[in-house]
């Protein structure tokens, strides 16, 4: 998947994460989307949760193609 900023949690636990990832995606234009980097595990959870109160759309995330144990999520600013 394509994106536009990426940023890199790996080793940072909740809350922090969702905290950067706000704070990034305050720097975006409408439309683009930021990759966020995680190895929380309650990421899975507050990840989506963020966007739906925040009103940003989550894309999607993808285990796969990272190194072991990270996770990609991918946020649309609205």
């Amino acid at each position: 998947m394509t994106y536009d900023d990426d940023l890199d949690a790996i080793g940072l636990l909740c809350p922090l994460p969702v905290l950067k990832a706000r704070k990034r995606l305050k720097s975006l234009e409408k439309g683009q989307i930021l990759r966020l980097q995680a190895t929380d595990p309650a990421a899975v959870i507050d990840v989506p949760h963020f966007c739906a109160e925040q009103g940003h759309e989550f894309v999607g995330q993808d285990e796969t193609s990272g190194p072991d144990g990270v996770t990609y999520y991918f946020i649309k600013h609205k």
